[in-house]
């Protein structure tokens, strides 16, 4: 790649935290007519009275032009904007309904905003501050689009669609640099996911919530708590009200200016009375040393979650009467619809109801059926979970939000920083954007633990998740002819088209999303017959950092499909999968072809970007790589452990070994991938998963494997130990 450096480990970090990109600027584009050009001299001005986070909107405007457009404005303060708006001249003002009654007199939505252009200059009035910040990033968006500090004149109103718009952290695990806030805020969200599991306590540890708050605030944005306390008392317990008040009430107390708290089955589970259930926790000891057979209460729409709730709702909103509950079903989406709609009749109408968009519908392919699981954009949705959920909250008058990974990540591919099939995610925007009409759907989850990274993925939502709605097609392909060139911009929207259809057939299964897919070619390969056991499947982990929140412990490394009485068993699903992988493999690379062709005519300032691009997507060719092997070899470990015939077994060991020498390969050609994007097999749960050190222990892996325990089998094998 010769247009972008090697990294060590975190320097995307660096990236991260550019929020205005350099020299966006071409030197040969002109104003045209009724076009109005900012130049060095002009004036950003602001209220005597201004807020930080006006002060800080004005300021982030100021390093744009200077940052991307090479064009340094003064920063000034007025005792009157509406009487400077009357002699305005070469001069950007900025300011509320507040400030400028005249002009903000048809906002009334949070965050909206009205933008007026002119020949001497231009306002920004928003309906509230956020709505200043808003109509600011958007100018910005505007001169990036044109390349130069050039606006047409006009006088437009934009406002949201979807509030919250909430994401968790991509700089790192509950770790939010303010740069990161600032750039989350252009990206239009407007609130962001911490995990708590008490107050002034998340998953790296200390984290001062009210701190975090205030930095949020200054950048316009909220702070959600996604709960992770677990709840001992069931409500009827004589103890459960102090119990709870010690628990969310002391929470809620330490940080009363959190927006609300989210609450999700599997980290909140209580001692659920409901007779589908086993009334314990999911890691509670077994009784009698017995599996249950039943699921836990957080896999299941208990009849008492709304009483619950309301012990929740009564400890929180005594320190925070506005605090909003969220309470998502994600867990029990499978469940009977009667079992699940009957909870939803008796939820309390005071809190809001979270339903993931696309999970637990069936997938037919070919002559076999999947079920969608979590997350993936394969499946634009909604789901037939969704669409029942939300058509009973709508009757019962409940706030719907849902999870929807709009920030452009999912579990399709691990360690990347985002899926980049633009035209599946408008797919989903579009369904989103019914689903508001239909149903009410008014926010977004917009990711989980992987966080949000900037991307054109991110950027269409934003173009999207706004009255007026900019169309997809034209948004993508203004994108990409700012970002490669007029000339290498069609052959990018081919390769972006050709993913965004290959994507289609990938099939998400639980076996694939926490195996070869999560982290890919470090995945390794487990020869389960293993006399020796020395590196059998019960013991293998992948090596994790010490600091890790989740680390190896969500990668499941014995690969077999995990079955599901609601789809066809792995026996007959892994060949269907093979093909579909195939398929899309060929797809894959016929974008990565035209991405090649792209480069070659990309204007040189333009082609780190491509190059990136580019780099990313050789490594999620990997990942289909090492899935497609990974189905082969439980293939052959399925038939070595039934075989007896010592001719047949020393075949499939032959073949085994071609397999592993492959994907041996595959994981050796992936090191100069990362070793180019350190954010190229990280994640911010598991950290490092698939950079250089871990694909070097996979190859070791593997090459144990083809050196002693293929041939200790063979040994045996020759030795009538196996033999029948």
């Amino acid at each position: 790649m010769p247009f972008i450096h090697k990294e060590k480990c975190f320097e995307f970090r660096r990236r991260l935290e550019q929020v205005h990109a350099t020299n966006r600027r071409d030197p040969s584009v002109k104003p045209g007519h009724a076009e109005v050009l900012i130049e060095t001299g002009w004036r950003i001005a602001i209220s005597e009275q201004a807020s930080p986070l006006v002060m800080n909107v004005a300021r982030d405007l100021q390093d744009y032009l200077l940052v991307s457009m090479r064009v340094s404005v003064l920063l000034v303060q007025v005792p009157s904007l509406s009487q400077a708006v009357k002699n305005a001249s070469r001069m950007i003002l900025l300011g509320t309904k507040e400030n400028l009654p005249a002009l903000g007199r048809g906002l009334s939505v949070s965050r909206s905003y009205r933008i007026v252009c002119s020949a001497g200059g231009m306002v920004v009035c928003g309906c509230d501050e956020r709505g200043v910040g808003q109509g600011s990033y958007f100018l910005e968006d505007l001169m990036n689009l044109r390349e130069a500090p050039i606006l047409k004149c006009q006088d437009v109103t934009r406002a949201p669609v979807f509030s919250p718009r909430m994401t968790h952290s991509g700089w790192g695990i509950d770790q939010f640099p303010d740069a990161h806030l600032n750039a989350m805020a252009h990206y239009g969200f407007d609130s962001i996911l911490v995990f708590a599991r008490g107050p002034d306590h998340c998953t790296m540890g200390y984290q001062d919530f009210n701190a975090l708050a205030d930095r949020a605030a200054t950048h316009g944005l909220d702070v959600y708590l996604y709960s992770y306390l677990r709840s001992l008392k069931h409500p009827n317990d004589p103890e459960a009200e102090a119990y709870y008040e010690s628990t969310y009430g002391a929470l809620s107390k330490a940080c009363p200016r959190a927006k609300g708290i989210v609450l999700v089955g599997e980290s909140v589970e209580f001692p659920s009375q409901d007779e589908h259930t086993t009334g314990r926790p999911y890691d509670a000891p077994w009784k009698n040393g017995l599996p249950p057979t039943k699921p836990s209460p957080g896999w299941w729409p208990c009849r008492d979650y709304p009483q619950w709730l309301q012990m929740v709702k009564k400890a929180v909103r005594k320190h925070n009467p506005r605090a909003e509950i969220v309470f998502w079903t994600y867990n029990w989406g499978w469940a009977p619809e009667a079992d699940r709609l009957a909870l939803i009749r008796n939820l309390p109408k005071d809190i809001t109801l979270l339903v993931t968009f696309e999970m637990f519908d069936p997938i037919r392919r070919e002559d076999v059926t999947h079920v969608c699981v979590d997350y993936t954009i394969a499946f634009e949705g909604p789901g037939r979970y969704f669409e029942t959920e939300a058509r009973l909250a709508k009757k019962r008058g409940l706030r719907l939000y849902t999870m929807s990974n709009t920030g452009g990540m999912t579990w399709d591919f691990g360690v990347i920083p985002y899926v980049p099939v633009p035209f599946q995610w408008a797919r989903r925007h579009t369904g989103l954007l019914k689903a508001h009409r239909q149903w009410g759907l008014s926010g977004l989850m917009e990711s989980h633990h992987y966080g949000w990274w900037p991307s054109v993925v991110s950027e269409l939502a934003k173009w999207a998740f706004w009255n007026p709605h900019m169309d997809a097609g034209k948004m993508a392909a203004a994108i990409a002819r700012r970002d490669y060139g007029e000339m290498a911009a069609p052959l990018v929207q081919k390769a972006w088209q050709t993913w965004s259809e290959a994507i289609r057939d990938y099939i998400p299964t639980n076996e694939d999303q926490y195996g070869p897919f999560r982290v890919g070619p470090s995945y390794p390969m487990i020869f389960q017959p293993n006399l020796s056991r020395q590196f059998g499947a019960k013991d293998l982990k992948m090596p994790a950092a010490w600091h890790a929140w989740c680390g190896s412990r969500i990668v499941l490394t014995n690969y077999a499909p995990l079955d599901d009485p609601r789809q066809s068993p792995g026996s007959s699903r892994v060949d269907v999968e093979i093909r579909t992988l195939r398929r899309m493999a060929d797809q894959w690379e016929r974008g990565i072809e035209l991405l090649e062709k792209s480069l070659k005519i990309t204007p040189q300032r333009k082609r780190a970007t491509g190059a990136r691009l580019l780099n990313m997507a050789r490594f999620m060719s990997r990942f289909i790589t090492t899935a497609i092997h990974l189905k082969e070899w439980w293939k052959l470990n399925r038939q070595l452990m039934i075989e007896r015939k010592s001719r047949k077994i020393n075949r499939l060991l032959d073949q085994m070994a071609r397999v592993a020498e492959r994907e041996i390969r595959n994981a050796e050609e992936t090191i100069p991938l990362v070793e180019l994007d350190s954010r190229l097999g990280w994640e911010p749960s598991m950290e490092y998963m698939t950079d250089a050190e871990h694909l070097r222990w996979k190859i070791a892996q593997v090459r144990a494997v083809l050196d002693y325990e293929i041939p200790e089998y063979r040994r045996a094998t020759d030795n009538n130990l196996i033999r029948q």
